[in-house]
């Protein structure tokens, strides 16, 4: 897990050696202040000697200010390296996620993609922090604290020599249990961030039901599940103070007491006896140091493991296979077709789907609730790959395009219209950065969405509420046919996106595709026969097989699904 985060540090190799070096240096100057204390006990107040009290107290104020210079040079140098270190990881997350086709994404919910770049992120990040400070500060103080302690009483030492083993016996228990608990406590937090995220983004339906108690009583029984599933790995990690604490005060009384005997006995100096306590205490507090490390190394080990289960995923659409070839026409086959969204199910979501579309032709496409016709369209601009089978666009196979080549030439309005935070213009744009205003215009005048916008104060320049909360469900599909349009490109699909403008505003947006985009392939997916009744050609999808394909009058004299559809929505007409 080391190894694949280890590229992420390369920007930042300077600071991440420089850290630790300035802490060793730290680390070496205060532990000389002890000696020099006993010194001065032991020698210049024993002899009185004046000078050598204020030469020796003068070289501990040096190496004090020393040792606090070289402290603010390590933790500067080390909240660079962190930071920056948190920084490329979760911006290699987002790049990885950007690179991820639809079936990756339905692999990971969005609430857990969320946690990871954020919770996750900053477990590594602050472990990182102390690795590279904390973790080096420790086991050198406790080394050179623990010659040093030698050096003046070999015989006090071995009480270290009995505590160290016992105490990392349980800290390696400790951690055996806790990781898997953090793993699932960490879990628990992607479902409480999915329950609120769902609670946020619907909080207008949520009013217009009257659900908020369901909704609170929701996110209680996800709140007291990650509740219960830290304290359950708190239980466990709680042992570690009590451990540590039990094994520091036993030593401090062990050495208060066998110190003693040895000074009433003369055997030791008091200076040494104060300089050792002081030793016992960096010792100490160097493995207090090393137990806070192992609670933030098994809380980040989890975390850790969980980003580097996002940089590992293996993206399934990827321009491997390409040949680097241009989109000729808007021509689309079907040959063979089949597709599922995970290869372990045992029925296809489409099944044998083979069709042909020509260049410039208008096909319609639609099927009851639920009979892939998305998913068959997602098939085109390779959102997902076939399972068996080939799609060709432009007379080749869609894998042997770059995607950005591909997608470039297929713009696509989904069902769920998403619109980002910023001005009209600025969303317009999305479909092509280099787009003129007057490109802009024409292409919201197609889609019908010039007047609207117009009536704005600040017409293409008003501002949009986050995922378009300022327009209507009407306008936002408007808009986003635009974007779509603005791209020009060989194929536009539709699919559902003129659900919710009225019906003479959906037939002024298909005269006009069909008066300015006569070379544009252009595939409506639809619930209204109006939205398809000057189509080329429908084809109809019946639980992921198509059922016919023809003209709406051929459809309408022989198909029954095809009357079905009809005569329900003249019905409702009249």
């Amino acid at each position: 897990m080391i190894k694949k985060l280890k590229p992420y540090l390369s920007k930042y190799k300077l600071f991440t050696i420089l850290a630790p070096l300035a802490i060793i240096i730290e680390v070496l100057l205060e532990i000389r202040i002890p000696f020099l204390m006993s010194q001065i006990v032991d020698v210049g107040i024993a002899s009185q000697d004046i000078t050598y009290v204020l030469k020796t107290g003068g070289l501990m104020i040096v190496m004090a200010v020393l040792a606090m210079l070289f402290g603010v040079i390590s933790a500067v140098c080390g909240a660079k390296a962190g930071m920056g270190f948190g920084s490329e990881i979760r911006k290699g997350i987002f790049n990885k996620i950007q690179e991820f086709s639809f079936a990756n994404i339905d692999k990971f919910s969005t609430a857990s993609l969320v946690t990871r770049l954020t919770s996750d992120v900053n477990n590594t990040q602050n472990a990182f922090m102390m690795i590279i400070r904390i973790a080096v500060r420790a086991p050198v103080m406790l080394v050179s604290a623990t010659i040093m302690a030698y050096s003046i009483n070999k015989s006090l030492v071995s009480v270290f020599l009995v505590a160290i083993p016992i105490l990392a016996i349980s800290l390696s228990f400790i951690a055996m249990k806790t990781y898997p608990r953090f793993h699932a406590m960490l879990k628990k937090y992607d479902a409480m961030n999915a329950t609120v995220q769902e609670n946020l983004i619907s909080v207008r339906v949520v009013k217009s039901f009257v659900r908020s108690k369901f909704e609170k009583d929701k996110f209680k029984e996800t709140n007291d599940g990650l509740m219960n599933a830290s304290l359950r790995a708190e239980k466990i990690l709680i042992w570690n103070m009590p451990i540590m604490q039990m094994t520091m005060y036993s030593c401090i009384i062990a050495i208060l007491w066998f110190g003693g005997i040895k000074v009433i006995g003369g055997t030791m100096h008091t200076g040494e006896l104060i300089s050792f306590i002081s030793y016992v205490s960096q010792i100490l507090m160097s493995l207090m140091m090393i137990s806070m490390i192992f609670v933030n190394l098994v809380l980040s080990r989890a975390s850790v493991s969980r980003i580097v289960e996002i940089l590992d995923e293996k993206v399934d659409v990827t321009d491997s296979a390409s040949k680097g070839l241009k989109v000729p026409d808007g021509s689309i086959v079907f040959n063979n077709v089949s597709f599922k969204y995970n290869n372990e199910s045992e029925n296809n979501v489409l099944d044998n789907i083979n069709f042909e579309i020509k260049p410039g032709e208008r096909v319609g496409i639609i099927g009851g609730t639920g009979s892939s016709k998305t998913t068959l369209v997602q098939l085109i601009p390779r959102l997902y790959d076939t399972t068996e089978g080939e799609v060709l666009v432009g007379g080749n196979n869609v894998k042997d395009y770059k995607l950005d080549t591909l997608r470039d030439e297929v713009s696509m309005v989904l069902q769920k219209n998403v619109l980002f935070s910023g001005t009209i213009k600025d969303n317009l744009k999305w479909g092509n950065l280099s787009a003129t205003d007057e490109e802009v215009m024409e292409a919201c005048k197609n889609a019908q969405a010039h007047d609207f916008i117009m009536s704005f104060e600040k017409g293409y320049d008003t501002e949009l509420g986050q995922g378009g909360v300022n327009v209507s469900g009407g306008q936002k599909q408007r808009l986003c046919i635009a974007r779509a349009l603005l791209k020009k490109p060989k194929i536009i699909i539709l699919d559902d996106s003129t659900s919710a403008v009225d019906t003479a505003t959906d037939t002024r947006i298909r005269e006009a595709l069909n008066e300015n985009l006569k070379d544009t392939t252009v595939i409506i997916i639809a619930q209204r026969i109006t939205s398809i009744c000057d189509a080329d050609k429908v084809i109809i999808i019946d639980d992921g097989r198509i059922n016919a394909i023809g003209t709406p009058d051929e459809l309408l004299e022989t198909n029954e699904i095809y009357q079905e559809i009809y005569n329900s929505q003249q019905k409702g007409v009249a």
